[in-house]
């Protein structure tokens, strides 16, 4: 249940204020203007961006979109089931995107930078919970409800005894003032 709480927490604190979430976060620091002044640039057309992308993923078919611009790039995109390769086509460095990740490749293949999207990842546990959507999202029901109903009882615990306390110091006043005004019977003790 506490691994909940925390997830439903944290995830509602992301969606709330993620610039302040994500600053406690790593996130890649990689300086992508070092590309320009990459020693051995490849540059390559949409040939050399195919045959990355088959080298990533060689299982899959990919689809290819127009050149365009990516970090202020021109790149070409080929699309995948297993995610994204974005190809720099000045220097030959490439991004491969996955749901959750981000992979800065230099133009021979070595991992310059990772980078993982909190975001997405806050996102989707908060829709949908750890497991998968229906199996999550009924458990992310059953731990608000609990929160809840934790809430609730603990208001009430707090509230309940201070009433009653209320109540008492009430009736204790209104004792003492009657008292006061007649005196108290003496007991009579028996010998025998």
């Amino acid at each position: 249940m506490l691994p909940w709480i925390l997830v439903i927490g944290l995830t509602g604190l992301y969606l709330n204020h993620s610039a302040l979430v994500l600053s406690y976060l790593p996130s890649g620091t990689y300086d992508e203007k070092q590309f320009d002044a990459w020693p051995n640039p490849v540059p390559g057309g949409p040939e050399t961006a195919k045959s990355i992308a088959v080298s990533v993923w060689p299982d899959d078919t990919f689809t290819r979109s127009n050149q365009t611009l990516y970090h202020n790039r021109l790149v070409e995109i080929l699309d995948s089931e297993s995610g994204r390769v974005v190809i720099a086509l000045a220097t030959g460095h490439y991004w491969v995107k996955t749901r959750f990740f981000r992979k800065t490749y230099d133009p021979n293949g070595r991992l310059l930078d990772v980078k993982f999207y909190w975001g997405r990842a806050f996102r989707l546990l908060h829709s949908t919970g750890w497991i998968n959507s229906d199996l999550g999202t009924w458990l992310a029901d059953i731990v608000a409800g609990a929160m809840v109903f934790f809430g609730l009882s603990g208001i009430l615990i707090y509230w309940l005894p201070r009433k009653k306390q209320r109540k008492h110091r009430r009736v204790k006043t209104v004792i003492e003032v009657k008292r006061g005004a007649t005196p108290r019977p003496q007991r009579i003790k028996l010998r025998d």
